[in-house]
């Protein structure tokens, strides 16, 4: 789909979706947990769908409210099932020890650039551990038994794998322990996991270089509402810096995810002077955080430690800095950074999206300051993590015309 943006202002109140990395994280507790678990609140975007169909495939139901676990009795063996985990990195990384601890294994398919991110990480680790790890082009095959022991995961490529083992090893048979072999970025996404695993019973005790996992636990069904999307809170504090007026309703100030920081990076960027803000723990803020940031006439913006951008649905680094600059923003790009100098406004044009959620947004916020239409491609890719955001942001005034392709 193409979205055509017709600038002007956004005012009024917006509640955004239900945390896609909360949802995530409780669908698979709920659904390795015995007995059943009501999950309100849940934002149904394609990812999460793609994590909830995993975990049906291995033996949990869905009826669209409450989640029938797996329980004790583990999940389906035999021949291997096929996982699709659409474009869901989240979906990939944490099921692969999932599957290998429930069911023996698995086939893990996607789309997009899903199966071309890093993996390395968990092929070191299965080598070690005896278990088959085999990719293709279309597919991730892993086959073999997960041992309760000693397992060690660099902290610097991605938080998700620690998260995937976090999730299998206290199902196990016995101890396990994780250790941390670089500094961890990300940590409050296994903060969650950790707080996810909390709520079904499960316990996790931090160490000094990582975390000790008792095994054998049983986690028990609960009911729990999802709480709003903080990253996705982070384009309405962008288009808010940008002179919207805009209400965001729905949020817990006291939320454990790490991209509540919006608060004090927005808040940073409203002001003068050159800020420097380091989103190693809060990467999918990028993009928000660029277009504010790129309208900040005459300062200077730093984004820093942003490696990790480059292995996302799209290469961030790379996409923000095109798409923007094609609507006369002036931001420079290097390897882990992007130095953005502000300008004092956009004007129109055309743009893509590269089938990245995030870009799509960002580029809608962009609109509001330009000065002719801006033209979306791929505008559709929002539905990944936020199905409702052209509703949501036409009932905040902005006017759009859509065009299926």
């Amino acid at each position: 789909m193409t979205v055509t943006v017709t600038p002007g202002t956004l005012r009024g109140q917006v509640t955004p979706p239900a945390s896609k990395s909360q949802s995530h994280r409780l669908i698979i507790a709920a659904a390795l947990a015995e007995g059943k678990s009501r999950l309100d609140n849940l934002s149904m975007s394609q990812d999460i769908a793609a994590t909830l169909g995993c975990m049906e495939t291995l033996g949990a139901l869905w009826d669209g409210e409450t989640v029938t676990g797996i329980g004790p009795a583990r999940g389906r063996r035999g021949s291997l099932s096929l996982l699709n985990c659409g474009e869901s990195g989240s979906t990939l990384r944490f099921l692969i020890p999932v599957a290998l601890a429930m069911a023996g294994g698995g086939v893990f398919t996607g789309r997009g650039r899903l199966l071309a991110r890093p993996m390395e990480p968990y092929q070191r680790l299965f080598a070690e551990k005896g278990i088959s790890y085999r990719a293709e082009p279309d597919s991730i095959t892993v086959q073999g038994t997960l041992e309760p022991g000693e397992y060690a995961l660099p902290g610097d490529v991605s938080s998700q794998f620690i998260t995937g083992l976090l999730f299998a090893l206290p199902l196990l048979d016995g101890d396990s322990e994780l250790h941390l072999t670089t500094p961890l970025e990300s940590a409050a996404y296994v903060d969650m996991t950790v707080d996810a695993w909390s709520r079904f019973g499960v316990g996790i005790d931090r160490t000094e270089n990582g975390w000790h996992i008792p095994g054998r636990q049983r986690p028990a069904g609960r009911d729990l509402t999802v709480e709003g999307d903080w990253s996705q809170a982070g384009f309405f504090y962008a288009a808010r810096g940008l002179g919207n007026p805009v209400e965001i309703c729905g949020m817990n100030d006291a939320s454990v995810q790490g991209d509540r920081i919006i608060r004090d990076y927005a808040a940073r960027l409203d002001g003068r002077g050159t800020v420097t803000l380091d989103v190693s723990q809060c990467p999918d803020l990028a993009p928000a955080l660029a277009i504010h940031a790129a309208l900040r006439a005459g300062e200077t913006t730093r984004l820093v430690n942003a490696a990790r951008l480059r292995m996302k649905e799209s290469d961030r680094i790379e996409t923000v800095t095109s798409e923007l600059n094609r609507l006369g923003a002036h931001i420079e790009a290097y390897p882990d950074a992007m130095t953005i100098h502000g300008v004092s406004a956009l004007h129109g044009g055309e743009t893509d999206s590269h089938n990245d959620h995030r870009i799509a947004m960002m580029l809608a916020v962009a609109a509001t300051r330009a000065d002719g239409p801006v033209i979306i491609r791929d505008a559709g890719s929002v539905a990944k993590s936020y199905p409702r955001f052209w509703e949501d942001y036409e009932q905040l005034g902005g006017r759009i015309t859509r065009q299926e392709e």
